[in-house]
């Protein structure tokens, strides 16, 4: 492997782990000061172990087969994720800009990442596309929007602090 490649490699870790507790520490704070619910984990987690007996879509995930382990199955995917989106977006920008970040860069790759449960993971677990089967689908696509905005700054955030970490 080569010198780069490792750097690339750190760098998406550091970046995708960080922008992922920036946007559970935002959780967080929504939930502590506004009553904000937000994503149960432990579905994703069903969702995920579900896919491997074949089952990409289901009426409602809360009504399906619980799967051992999901609550940490969701919590480990929630953090990989982060990681191949922090990673995509240095392969997209570049290794300069991860070792001199900018801030548009990382939050238009926050908001494309909110693709990924509209198209994926709500349809996935019976929400349909964009939420649009909740009770309140456009209060569900602000949320995710909201969310995946603080994942936006929270990869700026991060690659802020991995050059601090690993050097500019």
């Amino acid at each position: 492997m080569t010198a780069e490649t490792i750097e690339f490699c750190v760098r998406a870790f550091l970046i995708g782990v960080g922008a992922t507790a920036v946007m559970d520490l935002w959780a967080l704070f929504q939930k502590r000061a506004f009553g904000v619910v937000g994503l149960n984990y432990a579905m994703v987690g069903r969702w995920i172990g579900h896919l491997g007996r074949g089952t990409f879509r289901h009426a409602a995930i809360g009504a399906t087969q619980p799967i051992a382990g999901e609550h940490g199955i969701g919590w480990v995917a929630h953090y990989a994720i982060g990681v191949v989106f922090a990673g995509a977006l240095i392969a997209i920008a570049g290794l300069d800009w991860a070792r001199q970040p900018s801030f548009l860069p990382a939050l238009a790759t926050g908001l494309v990442t909110v693709l990924a449960p509209f198209l994926i993971l709500q349809p996935g677990m019976g929400a349909g596309i964009a939420a649009s089967r909740t009770p309140a689908p456009n209060t569900a696509r602000l949320r995710s929007l909201i969310a995946h905005t603080s994942f936006g700054v929270g990869l700026y955030l991060a690659a802020l602090a991995s050059t601090w970490l690993i050097g500019g």
